[in-house]
C-alpha cells in the first residue's frame, strides 16, 4: 500500500514525535547508551524549545510508561489549582469562565517535575546529559517552523503593546520568527545552565535530580514564576488580573504515579490516564463499538462519530478531579449495551450523558447553549489557546513510553524574562459552577484534554501512540487504533483520512459547542460526505491533510522487531530509528 513515508523497522530503538529535532535528539540519547526514558526526557525538553507555541516547561504532561518486565504506570504531570483558586475568588471578579490567558488561569506547573521524576526513577543519564540538546537549540538557534511564526503573528500587537517581555523573545526586531531561519531563546538556555549548576552539589545522579526539582519549586525558578503570577496582566476578559499561585503552592507540588485505566478489546488492552484527563473517552468509544460496519465506509464513519458524541457527553457529565468518577460502570458491558442502542441511522444533536449506576448526570450550563457563548465574556481580547505535542519512544530492551506535553504556550502568559518561558493556563478547563466533577477547586486538578495511549497484547506492551489536538485527540486516535487492530501498518493507519465532531462544550475558553458539526478531510470521499449530510451531520470538508498529528511506536514481543511512524500533516512530525 502507498504511504507518505515508510513504517520504520529495526531492533535498536525507535522514536516518533511532533518535531524532527525532538525525535533526533531522543534518538541520539539512545545511540549514546541511554534508555527510552532518558530519550523521552531529552526529546521533551527539545519540544519546549522548538514548539514553544505548543508546550513549555511550566505546562502539563501525562506520561504512560511501560518498563521492560514491569507494570504499566501513569505519571501525572498535571498540577492542581492553587490554594487561592476558589470559586468565590473568581466570582468576586465578576467572571463566569476562567480566562483563556493570563496568570489568573495558571495552575501549579506540572510538566517539569514529572519529567525529572521519570528521569530519576527510570532513566540512567544525568540531568545535564539529557538537557544538552535543549540548551544547544535554545542557545545557538533552531530553524523556526512555520507554525511558530504564525502563532506569534496572531499575538503580535498584544506582545508589542502589553506583553513586552514576550516581544523581547518572540519579536526580535519587531518581526515574528521567520520559517527556516535560526531562532534563539538564550534566556531559556541560561535557566537550564543555572539550574544544573545549582543542583550540582548532590551526592549522586538521583540526588542532583532531586536538587534540581527543589530549585524549581523553591529556588530562583519559583521566585521568578511568583513574580510573574503577581503582575497584573491583560487577559481574555479585556482586564488586568493577577494570579493565585503562591510559594506554598509551588513548594508543595510533587508529580506522582498512578495505575492506568484499562479496557480489554478484541485481544488488546488499552491503557490510559484517569478521568482527570480525557483518556477514558477512548476506552468508552471502544466499549460502544462491537460489530463494526466495513472500515472506511460511510456507515463506519457515522458510527464512530456517534459513539464519540456519547463518550464526550459522559466526559462532560462525569469526568474530573473534584468528584468520584464511576469508571467501572462507564466501562461496563451492561452500561454500554444500553448506550450503544442510542446510535441510530441519523445524526444526534443532543448532548446525551448516561446514568451509570442510576446516578443522575449534571452538565454545566454552557452545555445547554446551542452554540456556546456568542463572544468571550467581557468583550476582551480573543482566547489565545495553543495546541499540543506528542512523543513516543521504545528501546531495544522493551522499555516504552508515551507522553503528550502541552500548556505553558507563548500565547498563554507573558514570558518570564528571567526564565525564557511563561506560565500556563490550564485552569481555563475547570468550570466556575459548584457541584460538577470538573468544578474549580483548590488542590484539584483541572480536567485536561491530554491523553497519551499505550496498548498491550497478551500482557506485553506492543504500541505507544497519541496526538495533539485538544478535545479531538481521542477522536483521532480511535480510527488509527482500529486500523492497526485490523492489520494496517503504523504509517498507513496514520495516513488514513480522519474526522472529528464538536457536539460538546469545548475545553478551552470560551467553551463553544457546535451540535451536529463534523469536520472531515476531503480524502474521505464525496460518497461519505454526501451520506453524512443525508444523515443530518453538519459537515465541513477540510483540506486533504489537515486533521490529526499522530505519532506511534511499536514492538513485536515475539521477534523483538521495533517499528515507528509519524504524521506527515503539518510537515514537521518525524519518526527515526534503526
Amino acid at each position: 500500500m502507498f504511504t507518505t513515508r515508510p513504517t520504520l523497522r529495526g531492533t535498536f530503538g525507535m522514536v516518533s514525535s511532533t518535531h524532527w529535532l525532538a525525535s533526533q535528539s531522543a534518538m541520539a540519547v539512545l545511540e549514546g547508551g541511554g534508555n527510552a526514558f532518558d530519550a523521552a526526557v531529552a526529546g521533551a525538553f527539545v519540544l519546549h524549545v522548538v514548539e514553544p507555541h505548543l508546550n513549555g516547561p511550566a505546562g502539563e504532561v501525562p506520561i504512560i510508561l511501560a518498563p521492560a518486565g514491569g507494570p504499566v504506570r501513569v505519571l501525572c504531570g498535571q498540577g492542581p489549582a492553587p490554594a487561592g483558586a476558589s470559586l468565590a475568588h473568581y466570582r468576586a471578579l465578576g467572571l463566569d469562565l476562567v480566562p483563556g490567558s493570563g496568570p489568573l488561569a495558571a495552575a501549579v506547573p506540572g510538566a517539569f517535575d514529572a519529567w525529572l521524576l521519570l528521569l530519576r526513577d527510570y532513566g540512567t543519564r544525568s540531568l545535564a546529559e539529557v538537557l544538552e540538546y535543549a540548551i544547544g537549540y535554545a542557545e545557538h538557534g533552531h530553524p523556526a517552523v512555520e507554525g511558530l511564526g504564525r502563532a506569534v503573528g496572531t499575538v503580535r500587537e498584544l506582545f508589542a503593546t502589553e506583553w513586552t517581555d514576550s516581544a523581547e523573545v518572540y519579536l526580535p526586531g519587531g518581526v515574528p520568527p521567520v520559517p527556516g531561519r535560526p531562532f534563539r531563546n538564550p534566556a531559556l538556555a541560561a535557566t537550564w545552565r543555572r539550574l544544573i549548576a545549582e543542583a550540582a552539589a548532590g551526592a549522586d545522579r538521583e540526588a542532583r535530580i532531586d536538587a534540581a526539582r527543589r530549585v524549581w519549586r523553591e529556588g530562583f525558578v519559583a521566585e521568578a514564576l511568583l513574580r510573574a503570577a503577581g503582575r497584573p496582566t491583560l487577559d481574555t476578559t479585556g482586564e488586568r488580573h493577577t494570579g493565585t499561585l503562591t510559594g506554598d503552592d509551588l513548594a508543595a507540588h510533587r508529580a506522582g504515579y498512578e495505575e492506568p485505566v484499562t479496557y480489554d478489546w478484541h485481544g488488546w488492552t488499552v491503557c490510559k490516564a484517569g478521568p482527570w484527563s480525557q483518556g477514558p473517552v477512548l476506552l468508552q468509544q471502544l466499549a460502544l463499538l462491537d460489530d463494526l460496519p466495513g472500515r472506511g465506509s460511510p456507515e463506519y464513519v457515522h458510527t464512530l462519530i456517534e459513539a464519540g458524541k456519547l463518550a464526550m457527553a459522559d466526559r462532560e457529565a462525569w469526568y474530573g478531579d473534584a468528584a468520584e468518577v464511576p469508571l467501572d460502570e462507564l466501562l461496563s458491558v451492561e452500561y454500554n449495551a444500553g448506550r450503544r442502542a442510542l446510535i441510530d441511522a441519523t445524526a444526534s444533536y443532543e448532548l446525551r450523558p448516561g446514568s451509570p449506576g442510576g446516578r443522575a448526570p449534571r452538565l454545566p450550563r454552557y452545555a445547554t447553549a446551542p452554540a456556546g457563548p456568542e463572544a468571550p465574556p467581557g468583550g476582551g481580547m480573543p482566547a489565545l489557546s495553543g495546541d499540543t505535542c506528542h512523543l513516543d519512544v521504545v528501546d531495544r530492551r522493551g522499555n516504552m513510553v508515551s507522553a503528550t506535553p502541552s500548556g505553558g504556550w507563548l500565547q498563554s502568559n507573558p514570558v518570564v524574562p528571567e526564565l525564557g518561558f511563561p506560565l500556563g493556563t490550564r485552569l481555563q478547563m475547570a468550570w466556575l459552577e459548584p457541584g460538577l466533577p470538573n468544578s474549580l477547586a483548590p488542590g484539584r486538578r483541572p480536567r485536561t484534554t491530554l491523553t497519551p495511549s499505550l496498548a498491550l497484547r497478551g500482557g506485553e506492551p506492543v504500541m505507544a501512540f497519541g496526538t495533539p489536538g485538544g478535545d479531538r485527540q481521542d477522536q483521532w486516535q480511535l480510527p488509527f487504533f482500529l486500523a492497526v487492530a485490523a492489520g494496517e501498518d503504523l504509517q498507513a493507519a496514520i495516513d488514513a483520512p480522519t474526522w472529528h465532531q464538536e457536539s460538546f462544550p469545548g475545553s478551552f475558553h470560551p467553551r463553544v459547542m457546535s451540535p451536529g458539526a463534523v469536520t472531515v478531510e476531503w480524502r474521505v470521499g464525496e460518497e461519505t460526505v454526501q451520506e453524512l449530510r443525508r444523515r443530518g451531520h453538519r459537515v465541513t470538508v477540510d483540506g486533504a491533510w489537515s486533521l490529526g498529528r499522530l505519532c506511534a511506536v511499536a514492538r513485536d514481543p515475539e521477534t523483538g522487531v521495533l517499528s515507528a511512524a509519524a504524521n506527515p500533516r503539518g510537515m514537521q512530525g518525524y519518526a527515526v530509528g534503526r
